[in-house]
């Protein structure tokens, strides 16, 4: 029996395999890197044992360090969760090797399939080698790993080395390794995929279908189960294929077989030996616990014949703190706070007070909604997280609302071009007109209540100005006798954390939030502007700014102050929450300052070149 459980992971799906054991009565043991001392994962576990560092590289991915740890710390049994180490075949042997028990598949396993190119081979696939103009587009992929890091979509030859190089780097600096390969570029197929949990004794089960295919930067957005509109006669063939590639290797736990699926056929992507982060949604249509599950099978279980029936749909949206409309920039900062209505499962490694850092990916939690039908379980999940209180930096969940309500999800027509083609209009800003008066009314019933009441405040009209989805707006606002007044509205009620009005004879509640100059008036999120602006802050034309906090892992070669660049060239890169992020040249003309040179960590906003128009 498995009496204490390691987590070789961290954040949100930390949580999750706790969770879990607290429920069997298994202790957990965390590890942490001095970047996550005081995360969520680190203090909910019963121990925690120290990794020295920040990087991955010197943490999460130290296989040595995490067996040692589970050895200090009494540990009998490791969980890898997803990503890092969890389909690393040396680790899992490590762990074997230290008389632990490994939660996951047999390392022959892992190996078969964590690499893709081998993956593809065993499935009698071979990745595309002199690539040709008749090939285009291509996509470049990592071989180990996955998350969407160390992939490049490569449209033009010319653009194939350098696009090649790219991704090797992103995959060594993720994964520790840099292979990558090349495959066809399935333009607007749908990502679909079958978990797959199989025991020691012979049985394998295929658990249904998952649509995966709203992406970004080929990293999952929204998921549901079942994947709609799939004919019974694909849905029979996907689950073959994935039993298929589970018997092939003698898989051992839970795992997941991915696809693509275009015109009604379907091209076998990779297997993730592991746990999938959209696995709730699997765990609601089935009613289990597929972590419950993956221990009993580490003891020894047996699974029961036929897997349980599927009852309903479910849909799990990830929430980002990034930026949709300026290149899914990550965002930093304090977490204020994090609640969903209740109905709703919410997985997080966040609660309020924490700090969002610069070190790992930007995912705050996944939402969960489950229902009888696809349709109730959309429109609950929608509704859920426009009502949803998140205070702190830029989120996407805007994105998350209006992707769920949009016609093309609504009718389950999407495909992984989605947000290729529907960006721009997802991310128009449309922010409620209200809002600026609300905070502002409820900033001014603040400062009458230090001032004793009123009869004291000036009467003529008062202006404030605040900044809500980069756009500037001003409000004017009055006192009388009897209270704040606004044209155009009838103020019911101003405080300093609820204000009520009423226009065209509706009244609206508004719930207020200050966090400094930020302001959340219910899910609009407002920066308070100063009355004068500060001359300081402005920057010369062709100033290039950090559009996230990060460090300076790349400057194109050659580049220094008074080279000539052209608009759209790549000056250089930034990386930041596992996400890499480049900076070309607005214009053609004169680099006239570089301040950031190579291996400096910036702020954002901070300067990091000038380019002079010609």
């Amino acid at each position: 029996m498995i009496t204490s459980v390691l987590v070789a992971n961290r954040g949100e799906i930390a949580c999750r395999v706790f969770s879990t054991c607290r429920e069997s009565g298994i202790r957990t043991v965390a590890v942490h890197s001095d970047a996550d001392a005081n995360a969520l994962h680190a203090r909910v576990a019963d121990a925690a044992v120290r990794l020295p560092g920040a990087a991955p590289a010197d943490t999460y991915l130290r296989g040595d360090l995490i067996v040692k740890a589970a050895v200090a710390a009494g540990a009998d049994a490791v969980h890898p969760g997803y990503g890092f180490l969890s389909e690393n075949a040396d680790f899992a042997r490590a762990v074997r090797d230290a008389g632990l028990v490994w939660i996951g598949p047999p390392p022959e396993a892992i190996e078969a399939m964590a690499s893709k190119t081998r993956a593809k081979e065993l499935m009698g696939i071979a990745p595309l080698t002199d690539v040709t103009e008749a090939d285009l587009p291509v996509l470049v992929k990592a071989a180990a790993g996955g998350g969407g890091r160390g992939m490049r979509v490569v449209r033009r030859l010319a653009d194939l080395d350098a696009e090649l190089t790219a991704a090797r780097a992103e995959a060594a600096s993720a994964f520790g390794d840099g292979e990558v390969f090349v495959e066809p570029y399935v333009v607007d197929g749908r990502h679909v995929e079958v978990q797959i949990l199989a025991d020691t004794h012979g049985t394998v089960w295929a658990l249904g279908t998952r649509d995966c295919s709203l992406q970004r930067r080929h990293q999952k957005v929204i998921e549901e189960a079942p994947a709609p509109g799939l004919t019974p006669g694909l849905t029979a063939e996907l689950h073959d294929l994935a039993v298929r590639a589970a018997r092939a290797v003698d898989y051992v736990g839970a795992g997941t077989v991915e696809f693509l699926v275009a015109d009604g056929t379907a091209h076998f992507l990779e297997m993730n030996t592991r746990l999938q982060v959209e696995h709730p949604v699997t765990e609601a249509v089935f009613g289990i616990d597929l972590v419950a599950l993956q221990l009993r099978i580490a003891e020894g279980h047996a699974l029961d014949n036929d897997p349980p029936r599927a009852r309903g749909h479910a849909v799990e949206a990830r929430l980002y703190a990034e930026d949709p409309a300026n290149g899914w920039a990550p965002q930093t900062g304090r977490l204020h706070r994090l609640a969903v209505p209740d109905g709703i499962r919410l997985d997080t490694g966040y609660t309020g007070g924490d700090d969002i850092g610069v070190h790992y990916d930007p995912m705050l939690a996944k939402a969960v909604a489950h229902a009888p039908t696809r349709a109730e379980a959309v429109r609950r999940l929608a509704g859920a997280l426009e009502r949803a209180a998140i205070h702190g930096p830029v989120t996407n969940r805007d994105l998350l609302v209006r992707s769920l309500r949009h016609e093309e999800f609504t009718s389950g027509r999407m495909d992984t071009g989605f947000y290729d083609r529907h960006l721009a209009a997802l991310t128009e800003p449309a922010p409620d007109p209200l809002a600026p008066l609300a905070a502002a009314l409820a900033d001014a019933s603040t400062r009458a209540g230090r001032f004793g009441g009123w009869r004291n405040l000036p009467s003529q009209p008062q202006v404030k100005r605040y900044a809500v989805a980069g756009e500037e707006h001003e409000v004017r606002y009055g006192h009388t006798r009897t209270g704040l007044t606004a044209e155009g509205v009838r103020v019911v009620h101003a405080g300093p954390d609820r204000v009520v009005l009423e226009a065209d004879g509706v009244q609206r509640p508004f719930d207020i939030a200050r966090y400094g100059d930020h302001v959340h008036v219910n899910t609009t999120r407002l920066t308070a502007l100063p009355r004068f602006p500060d001359p300081t802050t402005q920057h010369a034309p062709g100033s290039l700014l950090a559009p996230m906090p990060g460090t300076v892992v790349r400057v194109a070669e050659g580049l220094t102050e008074g080279t000539t660049v052209q608009a759209g060239q790549p000056l250089l890169w930034l990386e930041a929450m596992k996400m890499e992020h480049r900076i070309t040249a607005p214009v053609t003309g004169r680099l006239t300052a570089l301040p950031a040179g190579l291996g400096r960590q910036v702020e954002m906003g901070a300067l990091l070149a000038v380019v002079e128009s010609d």
